[in-house]
């Protein structure tokens, strides 16, 4: 039986590998993307108990991921980094991480954190966790531009790297003869819909 649901977030495939092989070894169910662009949809769609960020990504970053997941979601999130700088350690107070792992680390360190983690975050027995609410599209942060989420959809579904993505992106569009960012929402707009429960 699973521990939990975890969504791991990092933009080096080996770190990503070793961290959801380990964490799959140690009972946990693992969702894994290398960007933060992937990360948002797939925590929308599985909704994890408790994401594990790398912070510093292209695109959107493991702090843009963070806050996403606490104001839409409610879901607990953990940062690993190489970085321990102030600005850093004081951006990850800020929003609220339950734990901050310095990089390099071995899964052994890791695993105990990440299940003190899920220990810390389960709602009491006796108090049903609410609902948590769900940005509709029109609702997304202004920082999360559907253009780049879309590119993330192309990315993911066809394993392109982030040019060809945006390239297939624009041959979309001039084929619907739509423009770039209302082909970008009509993407999201049906990940969303598939997204929501009934519709698998």
């Amino acid at each position: 039986m699973s521990k939990g649901k975890i969504l791991v977030v990092d933009d080096d495939r080996l770190v990503l590998a070793t961290l959801s092989y380990g964490l799959t070894q140690a009972g946990f169910e693992v969702i894994d993307a290398d960007n933060g662009d992937d990360a948002i949809l797939l925590a929308r769609e599985h909704r994890p108990e408790l994401a594990l960020l790398d912070i510093r990504m292209e695109g959107l970053t493991g702090f843009d991921v963070a806050a996403y997941l606490r104001e839409y979601l409610q879901t607990p999130f953990m940062f690993l980094s190489a970085f321990t700088d102030e600005a850093t350690v004081a951006k990850v107070k800020e929003l609220g991480a339950v734990a901050y792992l310095v990089k390099p680390l071995d899964i052994s360190q890791i695993v105990p954190a990440v299940e003190a983690a899920f220990a810390r975050s389960a709602p009491p027995a006796a108090t049903p966790a609410p609902a948590a609410p769900v940005a509709p599209p029109s609702e997304l942060p202004a920082q999360l531009d559907p253009t780049a989420l879309a590119v993330g959809v192309l990315m993911h579904r066809y394993s392109l790297p982030r040019d060809e993505a945006l390239a297939r992106l624009m041959g979309m569009a001039s084929a619907d003869g739509h423009s770039l960012p209302e082909q970008a929402r009509r993407i999201v707009d049906a990940v969303e819909l598939l997204a929501r429960p009934g519709t698998r």
